[in-house]
């Protein structure tokens, strides 16, 4: 008995050794990872003098790739070498528009001059109309009762309101400069202005000081220092007082502008025409599994159209009927209501519908309108990601892609151009694509991928051989070992 219990220990632990490397080597994905694994190509020129460079991906490397998240993007260089590679969106960079506006210029003049650095001891009166506009400035001297001379002391200036931002996609508007003109007949002219902002006349905030200056020559011609930055601001009213220089009627006040609007990304679209679906009246379009889809849009050939539909995919989930196993069905993610119509002798049409961001093999519309018999193209639109990449190595390099099976690569950003700021990563050098290329008459990496899958397979048909093996040579010695014992037990029951 022991010696058999000794085998049968034996037998089990070279039966789960024989299990635990099946296992290890079914479950091990492809060893190999060269340029002949993938099924499609683009040459990519490059001037050699960056070390690195940047592409964004054309439509093509969407349309081929393989994998939801581009695993399967690799560059190769001429040696067949991998070339370290990230994929980033850059941020979006907000657009601004520049504008003048002019000031309308309220001189204040007076007995007393305002002392340095914008300290006021005098009384000043502004009236404004009902709209805020500035309508008169007028200084008091105090109680004198004389009629001296007076002299210019500061300037007020009302620069009007500013725009608050028409929508939530508009930032509000600031004012980042002002820019002076000469005084009248004054060729040379040089002075320090003390600047404070208001937007209610009675709260002012001090800016600080400014030299401004003019200088012509006998030639007519001036050197001018006439521009003021400013951090950008919004404000309506000025004042401006002088802690150097003779107090001078500037011939002209502007400040300078700027709104700044986020800009709509880049997105590349791919029309597809629509086949049959697999439930009556469904519209299915084949796309790729790459395409991170952000947006759709409705090409409706009808002169006058309203098309209310469901976008969504077939999602398989257990059969409810007797003798099926698994069915399709039909799962929504999206309703709108596209349209076109001509009215006015002008054609209206509905614009893109932003959804969630999604990878779908195929897209299905269902008519919300069971008489509708319309087949409208459908479109995608996404915004595409740039490829970052080391161009070490030896040139030239190539981007392959199409292989379903592919790890990922792709590297953090800081690692394949540590210290690069963004704005340098918006300047890089962006590679030249060449013509789509598939390999070896369009076979050779289908057959890679094929020979894949087979082996695939067959380590699990080796898998599962192994299994039945040896649940049959447990049986067959669990069978032996109850045979002997019923043996052993009627020999001892013999007189």
């Amino acid at each position: 008995m022991t010696t058999m219990h000794q085998a049968l220990a034996k037998t089990a632990s070279a039966f789960l050794f024989l299990l635990c490397t099946a296992s290890s080597w079914a479950a091990s994905p492809p060893g190999t990872d060269t340029p002949a694994d993938y099924s499609h190509a683009l040459p990519l020129q490059v001037s050699g003098k960056q070390g690195v460079v940047s592409l964004r991906l054309p439509q093509s490397v969407y349309l081929h790739a393989r994998t939801a998240d581009l695993d399967d993007l690799r560059v190769f260089d001429a040696h067949g070498t991998a070339q370290p590679h990230a994929l980033h969106r850059p941020p979006e960079q907000p657009q601004a528009s520049r504008s003048w506006r002019a000031a309308r210029i309220f001189p204040v003049r007076s007995k007393t001059r305002t002392t340095a650095g914008g300290s006021s001891a005098i009384d000043i009166d502004i009236r404004t109309r009902p709209d805020g506009s500035v309508l008169s400035v007028q200084a008091h001297a105090g109680k004198a009762k004389d009629h001296d001379r007076a002299v210019l002391d500061s300037l007020i200036l009302d620069f009007g309101p500013i725009d608050p931002g028409k929508d939530s996609e508009t930032a509000p508007a600031h004012i980042e400069a002002l820019r002076f003109d000469a005084p009248k007949e004054q060729t040379n002219y040089n002075a320090q202005i003390w600047l404070e902002t208001s937007n209610d006349l009675r709260q002012w905030s001090a800016i600080g000081a400014a030299e401004l200056g003019w200088l012509s020559n006998d030639n007519a011609q001036m050197l001018a220092h006439d521009r003021l930055e400013l951090s950008p601001q919004t404000f309506r009213y000025a004042r401006l007082t002088w802690r150097r220089g003779e107090p001078a009627l500037f011939a002209g006040i502007q400040a300078e502008v700027v709104t700044r609007q986020h800009s709509e990304p880049f997105r590349e679209t791919l029309w597809l025409k629509p086949v049959s679906g697999q439930q009556a009246g469904d519209l299915l379009y084949k796309a790729g599994i790459a395409v991170p889809v952000e947006q759709i849009s409705v090409k409706l050939s009808e002169a006058n159209i309203v098309y209310p539909m469901a976008l969504g995919a077939y999602v398989e989930r257990p059969s409810r009927q007797v003798g099926k196993a698994t069915e399709w069905v039909f799962q929504p993610s999206a309703r709108a209501t596209f349209y076109q119509i001509t009215q006015n002798g002008e054609t209206r049409r509905s614009g893109p519908l932003t959804i969630r961001p999604g990878h779908q093999q195929e897209w299905v519309i269902r008519p919300l309108n069971a008489a509708a018999t319309a087949q409208p193209e459908l479109g995608l639109a996404w915004q595409p990601a740039t490829l970052v990449f080391l161009a070490g190595g030896t040139p030239p390099y190539r981007l392959h892609f199409g292989r379903p099976d592919a790890r990922p690569t792709s590297q953090p950003l800081s690692q394949v151009a540590p210290g690069f700021t963004a704005s340098e990563l918006g300047r890089l050098e962006s590679a030249q694509v060449g013509e789509l290329q598939s390999s070896k008459t369009g076979t050779a990496a289908e057959s890679a991928a094929a020979q894949a899958g087979r082996s695939a397979r067959n380590r699990t048909y080796v898998l599962w051989g192994v299994l039945l093996l040896g649940v049959f040579v447990l049986g067959a010695m669990a069978w032996r070992l109850v045979r002997q014992m019923n043996n052993s037990a009627s020999k001892a029951g013999d007189p």
